[in-house]
């Protein structure tokens, strides 16, 4: 393995002989000397230790290799809050905040809300922290995710009671987020919710972009359906009806040229009031619609 630093540089050195941009080098350093930004500054002129030395030197050839710097960290912020991510999750991405901030316009504050493949919980925990009232719910089918989605509400819900709360229970108090290993709705007990979300697998099997940059290294399974990129929406589509209520909304993430097809499924399905929405960047990046009353449910869930 290629080193760039070695036992007596200092964090100015290291700063200075890294092959990585700036901000990337400093992210790092600090990651391995546990120090923040300001500190990385008014103390540039320790030397890191040997262990230190060697962890950065791997971190580097890692990095280099194309290892996401997310992974590299295990952790990324997301609508102003750090979540913990591994290999096992996908990594949170702005683009996906827009769908928080459409749950918590289109969600009442003392509704209910399910969120499908929540990987690292970041869209759950993130409407839960801003709607303290409101009840979550997620689900995913990898236990190994639901694992760091757990462990992010534990860090980041501090207050979640270990019961869900009573409707007497005083408003301070939050109900916690309700987990659920299931493929889609397939071990979801029979309940309603006001809106239902979801980030699902888009990108078309063989797409060249699943072997480019930090996808390499995200789980395939997340990032793709092996098929035509709709599959997830028209299971998550048509098994709506028996989980919302009357009226209620259901918001889909999806890639940059799929907002056509996802309202036409959402239409097919009968939903009304179908628009599409568009992220920073101007590109239609959520589309969603309300249940319409004459929805026929499957009585066989």
């Amino acid at each position: 393995m290629s080193t760039w630093f070695s036992l007596g540089d200092s964090i100015a050195t290291c700063q200075k002989k890294s092959p990585l941009d700036a901000l990337e080098t400093r992210m790092l350093i600090a990651h391995v000397a546990g120090l923040s930004r300001v500190q990385l500054i008014t103390r540039s002129e320790d030397e890191l230790s040997t262990s230190q030395i060697q962890t950065l030197n791997e971190l580097i050839a890692k990095r280099l290799a194309g290892e996401p710097i997310a992974y590299l960290l295990g952790e990324r912020e997301f609508y102003g809050l750090n979540f913990k991510v591994s290999p096992a999750v996908l990594i949170p991405r702005a683009d996906t905040e827009l769908l928080v901030e459409l749950a918590l316009q289109y969600t009442p504050p003392d509704g209910s809300l399910l969120d499908m493949g929540t990987g690292s919980g970041a869209i759950a925990i993130s409407i839960a922290v801003h709607a303290p009232t409101l009840r979550v719910s997620a689900c995913d089918i990898s236990i190994d995710a639901l694992a760091i989605a757990q462990s992010n509400t534990e860090r980041l819900l501090p207050s979640l009671p270990s019961m869900p709360s009573l409707p007497s229970a005083p408003s301070s108090e939050r109900a916690p987020i309700q987990f659920y290993c299931s493929d889609w709705y397939q071990a979801i007990p029979p309940q309603s919710f006001h809106t239902i979300v979801s980030n699902p697998p888009y990108i078309v099997q063989n797409d060249p972009h699943l072997s480019q940059g930090d996808l390499r290294f995200e789980p395939i399974n997340a990032l793709t359906d092996h098929a035509d990129g709709l599959s997830a929406y028209r299971i998550i589509i048509d098994g709506a009806p028996n989980y919302l209520i009357e009226g209620g909304y259901l918001l889909l993430e999806h890639g940059y040229d799929q907002s056509d097809a996802v309202q036409d499924l959402l239409r097919r399905a009968g939903f009304t009031e179908v628009q599409s929405w568009p992220d920073l960047a101007g590109i239609l990046r959520v589309s969603g619609g309300r249940l319409n009353h004459n929805i026929t449910k499957n009585k066989d869930r």
